[in-house]
């Protein structure tokens, strides 16, 4: 069955209505990119200023155990510094009603919050009444405090928590969250490292008449071996398997690796299908912001150069 022609999002119909160059679409698809950060990692960044574009979405974790009012804490800082803070809310991390309630009121009382990730969590088991974060959104309180903008999670690689099945009308069940409460509602997908899974993913969604756009998880720049450590940690499937192969040269465990490929075939799936529901990246700073930051940073101005082959591309210093 050929892929339905649902509504894309202003910014991906914007880029594929027009074919260009290769190295132009890379650039448009890192252009407004998004990260994360977590309470913990924050403290040792004097200046967030100093390292993203003005205006970065920048995710902040709810890790398991955590204190959300230290994720508020972070999200007034880099409201204060010029960047919009999305905040995760972890359902299976908030004890009930009331505490979602004081989360989202100080969240967008305190920081100006307007856009949320909303995710069941980490923990296998729910720590009070909210197992998943459709459960979170029914409640209507993101609504009532004015966030509008909400994320949610896709598995390319299918994940453990659930049977695919299930993700599949978690994700239709949002779509239509999306479409009776009036929220912008996007998919952040989790990391993987090969470009296979999003553009099976992507035109999965097409398949199915899912209509949310799709905010792709790239890792950022770290080693092979912390790359795989986060995989295993993670459980991303076959992306496994694929550092696995990369990481047989023992000399090259230690060394910075990229996703410029990664990112050169995204690049060609967005110039060849003009429906791709693609609109974004979200890059995991697995080895650290600064890294990270700097390469993205680095494509944004066009400081980089095609190989020849136009599979890979490399950064100038």
């Amino acid at each position: 069955m050929p892929p339905q022609d649902v509504a894309i999002d202003t910014a991906t119909r914007s880029r594929v209505s027009a074919p260009t160059d290769l190295k132009t679409v890379v650039r448009e698809l890192c252009r407004g990119y998004s990260t994360e950060v977590t309470p913990a990692s924050a403290v040792k960044i004097p200046s967030f200023r100093e390292l993203l574009p003005q205006g970065t979405d920048v995710y902040i974790t709810f890790l398991p155990g955590g204190d959300y009012l230290q994720t508020v804490a972070l999200a007034v800082r880099l409201r204060k510094e010029g960047f919009n803070p999305v905040p995760h809310v972890a359902a299976r991390s908030i004890a009930d009603r009331s505490m979602l309630n004081d989360y989202l009121a100080r969240a967008a009382g305190e920081a100006g919050v307007t856009q949320v990730l909303a995710i069941a969590g980490a923990p296998s088991s729910a720590a009070g009444e909210f197992a998943d974060s459709m459960q979170l959104l029914a409640t209507g309180l993101f609504e009532k405090h004015g966030i509008r903008r909400i994320g949610v999670a896709g598995h390319p690689e299918s994940c453990n928590c659930c049977a695919e099945t299930a993700l599949w009308d978690a994700l239709r069940w949002k779509d239509a969250y999306a479409a009776r409460s009036g929220s912008e509602v996007h998919i952040v997908t989790q990391f993987a490292f090969e470009a296979e899974p999003f553009i099976a993913y992507d035109r999965a969604l097409r398949r199915e008449g899912i209509g949310l756009p799709l905010h792709i998880g790239v890792p950022g720049i770290a080693s092979l071996k912390t790359l795989l450590g986060y995989a295993m940690s993670c459980g991303v499937g076959n992306s496994i398997n694929f550092l696995k192969r990369q990481a047989t040269n023992v000399t090259k465990l230690l060394l910075p690796s990229a996703p410029d490929k990664l990112l050169v075939d995204l690049a060609q799936h967005v110039m060849s299908e003009r429906h791709t529901r693609i609109s974004k990246l979200h890059f995991f700073t697995l080895g650290g912001l600064a890294k990270s930051a700097q390469w993205v940073n680095a494509i944004n101005e066009g400081r980089f150069k095609l190989s020849a082959d136009q599979r890979s591309f490399a950064v100038e210093s």
